[in-house]
């Protein structure tokens, strides 16, 4: 398969957009600026944030509110913050393009209780202080460890915050398609 970047063109032919599929990643982060981590039961010996493939007709909140709800438990409740990092990478020869959006959540309540294909995986909550003893194995965010500790500094920054999730979006009259 040539590497070739896939693209949409809008309905006036004026446009081409690059087209991704897209991996979401919840960065889940407690009261005690502590994040959770996974460790697959099928995976070698490491540790992972909750995540997934964002599903057809899904906004990135909602695929990593689902990934969350499925990986965790759907008695686990978390208040979205805000984006932690975005990257593209090379999935396989048939996706050869992918976006990686990681989203931070701050931990409300429930019991976490690992479902969906996290089924009898450990969980641990992680300390700034444990993840930069640098004897944690993560495996996603590949080469992570520096997501995982943005994600806790982020949290410090937005945890108090009210935020509007989705604003609504004001196109001005110039920029309007006829």
């Amino acid at each position: 398969m040539p590497n070739q970047q896939p693209h949409v063109t809008s309905v006036d032919a004026k446009r081409r957009f690059a087209y991704f599929p897209v991996a979401v990643m919840a960065f889940i982060v407690n009261e005690r600026e502590e994040v959770l981590l996974l460790s697959h039961p099928k995976r070698s010996s490491g540790w992972e944030v909750v995540n997934g493939a964002l599903e057809a007709g899904e906004t990135v909140l909602q695929g990593a509110l689902r990934e969350t709800q499925e990986e965790v438990g759907e008695r686990v409740r978390v208040r979205p913050l805000g984006t932690v990092h975005v990257a593209s990478f090379h999935y396989d020869e048939n996706v050869q393009f992918m976006l990686s959006v990681g989203y931070l959540m701050a931990y409300e309540s429930g019991e976490i209780q690992p479902g969906g294909d996290m089924v009898g995986s450990r969980y641990k909550w992680w300390s700034s202080d444990e993840l930069r003893a640098d004897n944690v194995n993560v495996l996603i965010p590949p080469n992570g460890g520096w997501l995982l500790l943005r994600a806790i500094e982020l949290y410090r920054l937005w945890k108090g915050q009210v935020r509007v999730l989705q604003p609504e979006l004001v196109v001005p009259q110039e920029m309007r398609p006829e």
